[in-house]
């Protein structure tokens, strides 16, 4: 009886075949050419709906005059002899400014509510945790609208402004500050300032080391303060006190003179300052319970007091539980900023996004161009506090 002979596959190609790492270059590469054909189809639609609708591409509205003027300016910009370019810049430069502050302003917030939260005190504490559960759980719009709506637009008007210490008024526009007048060797206390502060940075480090080896420690805190402070302040009085200020008057109908500080940057600032700052806390509250609480009792155990103890032995331990959500916060911060629109604060999505898009029309030059802004401040953010994390982490010795 005759038996059918069966079909052999030579080894090398059965083994091509069922190789992993093969199959997976394959895979990937089939991958590659699905997400470029997807890409290659989506911006072959918009350019055909460009010519469609006869809108021009490219970046040639760059250096138009834009035709318009932003009320909050960190560098000169006007109606008539400023560019699109220049728009851009403005608004760029007023998300960095609030991002900054506000990061700023929600740390040392977040810091002492967290750490508030943790009180023996029960007043503190229970006003902690009804200042979290409130701010975390509104909206941040519904917050920004009642700092802008309900806070500060009631004010006075300019010729009723409330007037404050040191030549400051308050009112519906704002708050004016005495405007600084510098003179010509204010350049000295300047490079004074540079110096002090890297003086105080060059001793804590030193300090950090002499902790190390023998374990005596030193007032950083107070040490850099006298430096920052002291040497500054000491170069001013010899260079005659080069510096004056322009203090506002209060006319009939207005005021004049002085610097102005928008309502619309306060509401901003203050409204992403304390809602980043309930996140934060609650940040801080876990990276401290975190810590076993053996540490706090050996601490407590070596005479050491409950100040001395939370700053040099639980929150250090703490800071490697605190960071890698806290760099979340950050980026929520930055990207929340782009709120500034519902209330009018000149930042990039207003400027950008909105004037000059609405005058171009040019909504993918624009859209592209905000979202790598927005997305290169959330890169530089993640990686200074990606680097400040491995200094914090645990060294094995």
């Amino acid at each position: 009886m005759s038996s059918i002979p069966e079909k052999t596959v030579s080894p090398g190609k059965a083994s091509l075949f069922y190789d992993p790492k093969i199959r997976g270059y394959f895979y990937q590469i089939l991958l590659v050419a699905v997400v470029g054909f997807l890409i290659w189809s989506a911006a072959s639609n918009v350019i055909e709906n460009l010519r469609a609708q006869k809108i021009a591409s490219g970046f040639g509205f760059w250096h138009n005059a834009a035709g318009f003027d932003v009320n909050q300016k960190l560098i000169p910009f006007t109606a008539s002899g400023s560019t699109y370019g220049q728009a851009f810049f403005v608004g760029l430069l007023n998300t960095l400014l609030v991002a900054a502050l506000g990061i700023v302003f929600a740390t040392v917030i977040g810091f002492a509510v967290g750490v508030a939260r943790l009180s023996n005190n029960w007043i503190i504490a229970k006003l902690a945790m009804i200042y979290v559960e409130i701010i975390r759980n509104i909206p941040l719009l519904l917050q920004l609208f009642f700092w802008y709506n309900a806070v500060l637009k009631p004010l006075p008007d300019a010729r009723n402004s409330i007037s404050l210490p040191g030549g400051i008024y308050l009112n519906n526009r704002g708050i004016i500050m005495p405007t600084p007048q510098f003179g010509a060797a204010f350049e000295f206390v300047l490079v004074a300032l540079l110096i002090a502060i890297a003086a105080a940075i060059a001793f804590f480090v030193w300090s950090r080391h002499q902790q190390a080896s023998t374990g005596r420690q030193y007032p950083n805190g107070w040490i850099a303060l006298g430096l920052v402070v002291g040497l500054p302040l000491l170069v001013f009085f010899i260079a005659g006190r080069p510096l004056a200020f322009e203090y506002p008057q209060q006319g009939r109908f207005n005021l004049t003179g002085g610097v102005q500080v928008f309502p619309e940057f306060v509401a901003l600032l203050v409204g992403l300052s304390t809602y980043t700052a309930g996140f934060i806390a609650e940040v801080v509250r876990a990276g401290i319970l975190a810590v076993s609480r053996g540490q706090t009792e050996a601490a407590h155990a070596l005479g050491l007091r409950s100040g001395p103890t939370l700053k040099l032995v639980v929150v250090p331990q703490a800071m490697r539980v605190i960071i890698p959500p806290l760099t979340s916060q950050y980026l929520n911060l930055v990207k929340n900023s782009s709120l500034a629109v519902a209330i009018g604060y000149p930042d990039l999505t207003q400027v950008f996004m909105g004037t000059v898009l609405n005058q171009t029309g040019q909504a993918v030059e624009m859209v592209s161009i905000t979202m790598g802004v927005y997305l290169t401040i959330s890169l530089v953010t993640s990686l200074a506090m990606n680097i400040y994390n491995k200094r914090m982490a645990l060294v094995e010795r």
